[in-house]
């Protein structure tokens, strides 16, 4: 991930042409490391953030009532064209990155961060890792919306790991919003509420990296948290979360969906992901306009 610099606005540090700088770009390591991060004084700490990843709640809340069972079908839809892809955290520890090449990935995500008092231990092993095999890569945040404001965490995202370089290999990071792991459902918030924090994440990460994240949501979280907000569909791609054999019904405002989360039960790492196009459409999100 590249650098960043000090000041008022702290946007991403252009990249040079060549390739030398792009590379060191992005195996640079976190400039806080794991272990190092302090949270503010008005947040609290989260109690358990490495049992805390992307889809973790999801079976537990949706399963029962959806159809959706950890160990889900293979897609069928779009298959023919769908990239493979997996999302890592902590609890994944270290990752044998090549194996899964060979088997076929070719994008991950790893989980950066959570609230702003953590980061992934095993951050610079998967993210480096995921790079140097050959694969697309790009990092991920678990939200704790009751911890702090959108807009703290998408800095401290940012900073720790988030960021974007225009390398073409680097995703935009990803805002995982999902079902409460310590407590209400949405957080003690009303659907404005939560639509506001959301909305100062996104446009804080936007000032930050110069894209807009990825939103990885259910559509059933969405309904109940969001009262189906449609704000967000023209600006940030999808992730949705869906153990079955289809996609399923979208949260409103997407007329499509970028990746699918279909499995929680893979080979070597769990979560399995399709990327809803071709390799070369996977790298135009990766390398943006």
């Amino acid at each position: 991930m590249p650098l960043r610099r000090s000041g008022p606005a702290r946007r991403t540090v252009p990249l040079a042409a060549g390739t030398l700088v792009s590379l060191l770009s992005v195996l640079a390591l976190p400039l806080a490391l794991p272990g190092s991060a302090t949270a503010s004084d008005s947040e609290k700490r989260p109690a358990h953030p490495e049992q805390d990843w992307m889809g973790s709640t999801i079976v537990a809340h949706e399963g029962s009532s959806t159809g959706i069972r950890a160990g889900g079908l293979e897609p069928q839809a779009s298959s023919r064209r769908a990239v493979s892809g997996v999302d890592v955290s902590s609890h994944n520890r270290r990752v044998h990155w090549k194996t899964l090449h060979k088997s076929g990935v070719r994008f991950a995500y790893v989980k950066a961060s959570e609230g702003t008092s953590y980061t992934n231990p095993y951050f610079a092993q998967q993210y480096r890792g995921s790079y140097s095999s050959g694969m697309i890569h790009g990092a991920y945040h678990f939200a704790l919306p009751d911890h702090s404001s959108g807009s703290s965490q998408a800095e401290y995202f940012a900073d720790h790991g988030g960021d974007w370089s225009r390398d073409g290999r680097t995703l935009p990071g990803a805002l995982d919003m999902e079902y409460n792991p310590y407590g209400a459902t949405c957080y003690g918030k009303s659907h404005k509420s939560m639509v506001s924090w959301i909305r100062d994440f996104v446009l804080t990460y936007r000032e930050e990296t110069g894209r807009y994240p990825v939103i990885y949501t259910s559509t059933n979280w969405w309904k109940r948290c969001t009262g189906n907000s449609g704000k967000f569909g023209r600006t940030n791609p999808l992730w949705i979360p869906r153990y079955g054999s289809s996609v399923g019904s979208l949260p409103r405002g997407w007329e499509y969906h970028s990746i699918w989360q279909h499995t929680s039960s893979g080979h070597s790492v769990g979560d399995r992901n399709r990327f809803n196009g071709t390799y070369t459409r996977l790298k135009v999100l990766a390398k943006g306009s």
